[in-house]
């Protein structure tokens, strides 16, 4: 059979139509001792943007019984933050290649803990809304400069997979230890605690920054696009809004208008940067098949890890009954887990192609599926429960690390940290997608289950209850019978059962998906083969 995979020359660029993309950036040069202090560096608000994407995850009980959010509410309280930054990454990355990369991160921290601060002290649903809106703006600001100075920091390709990797694994750490720190915070503080830890971690940024971190500024003299910029605004978060909405409510007439513009918009915003001598974003990145399918495994791979830390999290405090610091120890072994893999994934993958690293993990992770699709509301359905999810973030761990360094390697230098953004958009609206799609699809099947569930006795209050949320019911236990709350309870095991087979026939597709089109791709650092 003939070989498919992409020819890719020796040298060190390959011609596309919008210039020239490095496919490996070669030196021998190796870091020093500031480089890697700098690492450490980045890897502070990385860390810190990792936990804001989880923290409330434990938190939601307890900052809706305070705060009175409707289920369409919370569900926006979660998920706010991790849209404001798919919408603005793009933008974002390409700024700091213009103003500088570290100037762009140290004013994003300024603004990201003030919008912490406001959102700790929130004193509705609308308010603190609005505060994960503004963070996640702030936090467009870090993401893309954290990843793109590390290509600056480590020029030679074998150090920046495995910094790349430390970097994905901090963030991957973060969403891990989200459940973990805020268990921990609410059982000595009130709810808000969870975001003012950003004060201390900004403080010290800012201080640490400017002795360890490089400035890096592309040459360019032409001004940014702002078209560009109003259109990307313009098509993302409409789409997502029509996404988000459908996935609720089931089809109607907004929502389906909302993402066709999105989707309009989108097409005229491809066709702009096709046309501009400086794109937003140089669109012949995306002719590289390793720079697609790593972005495709990446979106996918975290629609499916962003629905499942929803609902696990929840599970172990509704189901199981778990305090909320609880909750957050049984989380630290799948943290472990996808420490492990983050860090020994790009080792591996010195010696192995990074497509079968990925593909042997994602499988791996399927099986984590199956276990959350068979657990049940018996006490043994704790074990199963961590089981399934460290075999979850097993893959996490290693899609975050080598994913992001396949789409990392496909871009030129000038172009990291649009690349950077790239690999952060499709991360977070993974995650915000998956607590949305999937978070909305167990609510309808859980309503479905209550409908057909409830007795018929129940009063029309209590039935609102009961049909709006879990977390609903169990806050109002001394109102309803000790049967009511396990009709409940099984309801939303169920939801969380059919969930996780959704999810994991969709991991598994990954894993075939990346045997087949990252299997050109040579072990990091090798000498040949597409990066």
């Amino acid at each position: 059979m003939a070989n498919q995979c992409e020819p890719t020359p020796l040298s060190d660029a390959t011609a596309l139509p919008n210039g020239p993309i490095p496919v490996t950036r070669r030196s021998d040069e190796p870091a020093g001792l500031i480089a890697w202090l700098g690492l450490a560096v980045l890897a502070l608000p990385t860390l810190l943007l990792g936990l804001d994407v989880t923290i409330l995850y434990l938190a939601l009980p307890a900052l809706s019984v305070e705060l009175q959010p409707s289920s369409s509410q919370a569900l926006w309280i979660m998920d706010a933050y991790g849209f404001m930054i798919a919408g603005f990454l793009i933008t974002m990355g390409t700024l700091g290649d213009r103003v500088g990369r570290r100037r762009l991160l140290m004013i994003g921290a300024v603004a990201f803990a003030a919008a912490s601060v406001l959102a700790a002290y929130s004193t509705s649903a609308e308010m603190l809304i609005a505060a994960r809106a503004a963070l996640g703006v702030a936090g467009a600001t870090l993401m893309p400069s954290t990843l793109a100075l590390i290509s600056n920091l480590f020029p030679n390709p074998r150090q920046r997979s495995l910094a790349i990797g430390v970097w994905a694994t901090m963030f991957a750490l973060g969403m891990a230890a989200g459940p973990v720190v805020g268990g921990w915070l609410l059982s000595h503080f009130w709810w808000g605690a969870a975001f003012l830890i950003a004060v201390p971690v900004v403080l010290v940024l800012l201080l640490a920054a400017p002795l360890l971190l490089p400035e890096y500024r592309a040459d360019h003299r032409e001004p940014m696009d702002l078209t560009s910029v109003l259109l990307s605004l313009a098509a993302i978060l409409p789409a997502i809004h029509g996404l988000k909405e459908l996935a609720r409510h089931g089809p109607a007439i907004e929502p389906v208008l909302s993402l066709v513009a999105g989707i309009l918009l989108a097409m005229l915003f491809v066709r702009r940067q096709k046309r501009l001598k400086v794109p937003l974003l140089d669109m012949g990145l995306f002719r590289r098949r390793t720079f697609s399918t790593a972005l495709i495994v990446l979106l996918f791979g975290l629609i499916a890890v962003g629905g499942a830390m929803l609902l696990v999290t929840q599970y172990l405090q509704l189901v199981v009954g778990l305090s909320p610091l609880a909750a957050g120890l049984w989380m630290g072994p799948p943290a472990l887990m996808m420490v492990a893999a983050g860090v020994t994934a790009p080792l591996i993958a010195r010696r192995l192609p990074p497509g079968q690293v990925v593909a042997g993990a994602l499988a791996f992770s399927s099986l984590g599926y199956l276990a959350l699709f068979l657990v049940g509301t018996a006490p043994s359905g704790l074990g199963v429960a961590i089981l399934g999810f460290s075999l979850v973030y097993l893959g996490l761990g290693t899609i975050a690390a080598l994913g992001t360094e396949l789409v990392i390697g496909a871009a030129p230098a000038d172009k990291a940290g649009s690349a950077s953004a790239m690999s952060e958009m499709v991360q977070e609206l993974g995650v915000a997608l998956g607590v949305a799609l999937l978070g909305s699809l167990s609510t309808l099947i859980y309503r479905l289950q209550i409908d057909s569930l409830l007795p018929g006795e129940l009063s029309a209050d209590n039935t609102a209850i009961v049909e709006d949320s879990l977390w609903a019911t169990v806050s109002a236990l001394d109102q309803l019978s000790p049967e009511i709350v396990a009709t409940a309870q099984q309801a939303f095991t169920t939801g969380l059962n059919i969930t996780a087979a959704a999810s994991g026939i969709a991991i598994l597709g990954l894993a075939i998906l990346s045997a087949v089109h990252l299997r050109c791709v040579q072990p990091l650092g090798g000498d040949d083969g597409e990066h």
